[in-house]
């Protein structure tokens, strides 16, 4: 806010020597009491800290210019002791941490030596005559004598804090003056203090009975992290206090039956079901419903009332065995529950819904899928308004030390970078561990911005309760074995302090297993009920009526209009100037052909009217990989932006489009939950190149393709994939097609591989209001993007429907047909537009837009007009062992009768997918082509 200047001279006064100090600012002399203006002088010459600077300029502006100047004077040594002292309240602040007592099971904590006052020359006395108030600490102490010892309790106790690395000066501030005032620390009064010793009772009870009951079954207990479910308690209900609806919890095994009862709210009964079904036998309970997955895998809804009131809707997502792999769905899920998709561009209110993700220690630091979500915390297009982290500390993987699984200090240490505040705790404190929990959601309320509470705890059992942990670490296990549960901690310094009695606590313990046995005899009662379920609708296997996908002609002339239509000024950049007025000949007769980037925006448009919200994003999305979407424009001029489509008359849904950060896993897994949870919106991800999606093949398999069989949980997710081979390499030609096929059944996905814009505007058309949802895989073009063969009219777009086999239409008497070629994509333009093509009077080239669900009764009816056909061939330009052929070509026998020949033309069998050299392409491609075409 200004400059301070300040000039000084040491001289000689009597046997001492003195340092005179004076100071302007803003060339306005700065007055007031001697030792006031001194001590900020000091600070300001010593220091020169940014938050300095804020305090003194705010005092400075309300004085009188032309003031007299103020001298003071101090001893060198006084100096000293200034400088020492904050160095040393720095040193806490920043390394305090090391020296916390965070281990439940005693380890020492390494400390640091910037903590010890002796070197810096800071003697008690030296100490006393600094004041505190000079330092800007808020923990209490006139001096910075007094002040040691609550720094040392503060930064060094059972909770201990990493904010420093924080680049924003006002979120530094708040959190030291946050930290050290203790507006966190509430002590707690005794009857939270027996409400917390009951919490802790029901949380151990449940894991206890289901040990002694099902020895041996896998339920990842959570003792060890006991104070994660009173924790969960304190967020959600600070969460209700700011006025949220909704919180969506992301976490791994460890704990996950404990807070689906004791938060999500399932009841007791569905749980032991579980165990029951897993005992086996001829009693064992037979799942309902669908669902095919682990317990400890499964999601649930319910809802939560925390003491003060408020009802919140909690949604714990279902994860599979990738532990991080749900952090991105989470964000997609809240994101998804945050927006308002009524109209124009979507427009989100971070405080509707808290995400909440529980980590395990190894897994967050070493799954680069952490990085990429907390990367995409700050983007606008996927912000959530601060996810509340919790690391589920064990200090150990299944049977990796943290020494052979990460780099750093801390398994939190990964956050830093992203300017994450840090907060350790002592998973045996549990008041300790509320007050962390207080403090996340204080400043994720304040901020809305990501905070880490690093829970460091233990794990009673093994990885899983059938594994004998002390093979590899015995030392640990030999001390967990030794060590009490922090229920039993916590009762004891409460019945030592009056709070509860012995009996008491002995009492619940006795209540929680008879209330648990009484559960379980009800259970084994009524066999094959309930099962844990996320209370979705089961799918129903028959096929939903047709949508209509045709547009009437009227409509999509307005469209395109308004597609194109800039504000006043606005100026278009000359080259794409050109491209743009193409599609205003492309309806009006001038040149009768519609695009394909064209078709898409069409098709998004008439969507939009008819009230279908879109969400489109992906890399280089917004303009186009190819250059060919442009759906934002960009002022030559100015830079300033305008996105038609966000400004279309008598829309009724939003469209929201957004470039993706360059990666894969974390963005895919971002558009999967936010598609799930928003079934009424079309969401599409593009991929910059088609291979790229390889980067989120977790995704891909674990949620788009399983994620109905497993949990009834499927989306109208679209993933376009540019896919094609023109000689670019073995890199950017391949989407790896067969892939997708190989992993197709029970119908869990559509993948299409379309070769005319008007297939594309029906098929999206169709994505976005067909009943019967499915997560859509889509090859889209490269060369054919401009390619004027592959162009459709506005007669295509105002009729007819998404062919899934488009028929020769250039055969005028079938019954000559002496031979049939099949394939799908680019490879027919190659085929169609050879020189060899016009002499082949008997061949038919037939397209399959849909390879899966496969087209068999389409195909059939296709194949059923060429009855003179004697050779039948499937053609791609894949390698044989990649592509569609080893899935289309046991389907297409079944049609084809047996005395016709069934053959198939492609690259020969490949590691990779293309040739790296154009040449050996073209040499290729042609190869390929001739085969086809003459053979």
């Amino acid at each position: 806010q200004g400059t301070i200047v300040a000039t000084g001279a040491i001289r000689n006064v009597g046997s001492s020597r003195v340092m005179t100090i004076s100071s302007t600012y803003d060339h306005r002399v700065i007055q007031g009491a001697e030792s006031g203006a001194f001590l900020r002088l000091i600070d300001a010459v010593l220091q020169g800290e940014d938050d300095f600077y804020a305090s003194v300029g705010m005092q400075a502006s309300a004085m009188q210019p032309a003031a007299p100047a103020i001298e003071a004077t101090a001893s060198v040594d006084d100096l000293r002791a200034v400088a020492a002292g904050m160095a040393l309240v720095r040193a806490y602040r920043s390394f305090g941490h090391l020296a916390a007592q965070l281990d439940p099971l005693g380890s020492k904590p390494v400390g640091d030596p910037a903590l010890d006052p002796v070197p810096l020359g800071l003697t008690p006395e030296a100490m006393a005559r600094v004041p505190a108030a000079l330092l800007r600490i808020d923990v209490p102490g006139a001096t910075l004598a007094a002040a040691v010892p609550a720094l040392r309790a503060t930064y060094c106790g059972s909770i201990a804090y990493e904010v420093e690395h924080i680049a924003s000066h006002d979120e530094r501030v708040w959190l030291r003056q946050a930290i050290e005032s203790g507006a966190h620390r509430t002590p707690l009064a005794p009857s939270e203090q027996r409400a917390l010793l009951e919490r802790l009772t029901v949380v151990e009870g449940l894991e206890r009975f289901l040990h002694k009951a099902y020895l041996g079954q896998k339920r990842f207990s959570i003792e060890g992290l006991d104070a994660m479910v009173p924790m969960l308690d304190q967020l959600l209900a600070g969460a209700a206090r700011a006025g949220a609806r909704d919180v969506v919890i992301g976490m791994a095994h460890r704990g996950r039956l404990n807070v689906l009862a004791h938060i999500v709210g399932v009841s007791y009964e569905a749980i032991l079901a579980e165990f029951e079904a897993g005992r086996g036998g001829a009693d064992a309970l037979v799942p309902k419903g669908g669902l095919d997955d682990v317990k400890y895998h499964l999601g649930a809804d319910g809802t939560y009332t925390p003491p003060s009131g408020g009802d919140l809707h909690v949604t714990l997502s279902p994860n599979p065995s990738h532990l991080e792999a749900v952090n991105p769905v989470v964000e997609g899920h809240a994101r998804a529950q945050q927006s308002d998709r009524s109209a124009g561009a979507a427009t989100h209110d971070p405080d509707r819904t808290i995400p909440i993700l529980i980590h395990g220690d190894a897994a967050f630091a070493a799954q680069g899928v952490v990085a990429e979500t907390f990367n995409m915390a700050r983007l606008a297009g996927y912000t959530t308004g601060g996810t509340l982290h919790l690391i589920a500390n064990n200090q150990v993987g299944f049977t990796t030390e943290p020494r052979e699984g990460r780099s750093t200090t801390y398994s939190s240490d990964l956050a830093k970078g992203f300017d994450v505040p840090i907060i350790h705790v002592n998973a045996d404190d549990p008041e300790a561990c509320l007050a962390a929990a207080r403090l996340a959601g204080m400043y994720r309320e304040k901020f809305h911005s990501d905070v880490v509470i690093d829970l460091v705890g233990y794990r009673r059992y093994g990885h899983n309760e059938g594994d004998e942990p002390a093979y590899t670490q015995p030392q640990m296990y030999a001390a967990i074995a030794a060590h009490p549960s922090v229920r039993e901690l916590y009762a004891a310094r409460l019945v030592k302090a009056g709070v509860v009695t012995a009996e008491e606590t002995d009492a619940w313990v006795a209540a929680g297993v008879k209330e648990l046995t009484t559960r379980q005899a009800a259970v084994r009662g009524k066999p094959g009920e309930p099962q844990l379920d996320r209370g979705q609708e089961a799918i129903s296997p028959e096929e939903a009526p047709e949508p209509t996908t045709a547009v009437d002609e009227a409509l999509l002339r307005e469209l395109n209009a308004a597609l194109l239509a800039v504000p006043p000024g606005f100026t278009v950049h000359p080259k794409l100037l050109k491209q743009l007025e193409r599609r205003v000949a492309a309806l009006n007769g001038a040149e009768a052909h519609i695009e394909w980037a064209q078709a898409e925006a069409l098709a998004y448009g008439s969507l939009l009217i008819e009230g279908s919200p879109i969400r489109l994003t992906g890399q280089d999305t917004v303009r186009g990989t190819f250059s060919q979407r442009h759906l934002a424009l960009h002022d030559a001029a100015t830079g300033a932006v305008h996105v038609p489509i966000q400004h279309l008359p008598g829309a009724q849904a939003s469209f929201e489009l957004h470039n993706s950060p360059l990666s894969e896993y974390a963005c895919l897994g971002f558009e999967y939950g936010y598609a799930a949870t928003a079934p009424e919106a079309l969401v599409i991800w593009e991929a910059q190149y088609g291979d790229f999606v390889n980067g989120a093949e977790i995704i891909v398999d674990q949620f788009i393709i399983a994620g109905l069989a497993k949990w009834r949980q499927t989306s109208r997710l679209t993933l376009l994939l540019p896919h094609g081979y023109e000689g670019s390499g073995p890199e950017h030609s391949s989407a790896r097609l067969e892939r997708f096929l190989a992993l197709g059944a029970e119908g869990n996905i559509r993948v299409l591989y379309p070769t005319t814009p008007a297939q594309y505007f029906h098929l999206l058309r169709r994505q976005a209001r067909h009943a019967d949802m499915r997560p859509m895989v889509v090859m889209t073009p490269k060369s054919l993007l401009r390619l004027a063969q592959a162009s459709s009219t506005l007669a295509d777009l105002t009729s007819g429907a998404f062919a899934s086999v488009l028929d020769d239409a250039g055969v005028a008497k079938p019954d000559a047909i002496r031979r049939v070629i099949l394939c799908s994509g680019k490879i027919y333009y190659d085929l169609a537009a050879s020189e060899l093509r016009a002499a082949q009077r008997d061949l038919a080239i037939v397209r399959l837009e849909r390879l899966y669900p496969f087209p068999t009764d389409e195909l059939e009816a296709v194949l059923n007009r060429y009855p003179a056909a004697e050779r039948v061939a499937w053609v791609q330009e894949e390698p044989r062992n990649m592509g569609a052929r080893k899935f289309v070509l046991p389907k297409i026998r079944h049609l084809v009768p047996f005395r016709i020949p069934l053959g198939d033309i492609s690259r020969p069998e490949r590691s990779r997918p293309a040739e790296g050299y154009p040449a050996d392409h073209h040499v290729e491609q042609a190869r390929i082509v001739r085969e086809a075409l003459t053979s």
